[in-house]
């Protein structure tokens, strides 16, 4: 079953208290065990988007895709650039349930904390 996952940044130097308007919100399968499910994610792939969001910024849409070396990444549409990319770290081993923190290299190269705030 696809799930709706909220991320927000999560406190930063540059962001003490998070930025709850600086995130994104993507469809993955979850298993019981709050995984990403690589099985399911085959099967549904074309249902596995993702919108990113920014302060300042248009939104951009994409979809999350899964790379060999078990990677997770948000591509985006239109985007044929992959260094426009962005990485999950560890997405494969991370628990997506709220109130868990994940990491996410962004387009300008930084890796940034972000917290689950929903799982829906």
């Amino acid at each position: 079953m696809l799930k709706t996952i909220r991320l927000e940044l999560a406190r930063t130097p540059e962001n003490p208290d998070g930025d709850p308007e600086h995130g994104y919100e993507f469809r993955a399968p979850l298993g019981a065990d709050a995984h990403i499910d690589v099985d399911e994610w085959h099967k549904q792939r074309q249902h596995c988007t993702v919108r990113r969001f920014e302060p300042g910024e248009d939104d951009e849409h994409g979809h999350l895709l899964h790379t060999q070396g078990r990677r997770w990444i948000f591509h985006y549409d239109g985007d044929e650039d992959p260094g426009e990319d962005e990485a999950g770290y560890r997405f494969d081993s991370h628990v997506f349930k709220a109130g868990e923190y994940v990491s996410i290299t962004e387009h300008d190269g930084e890796t940034r904390p972000f917290r689950v705030v929903s799982v829906r």
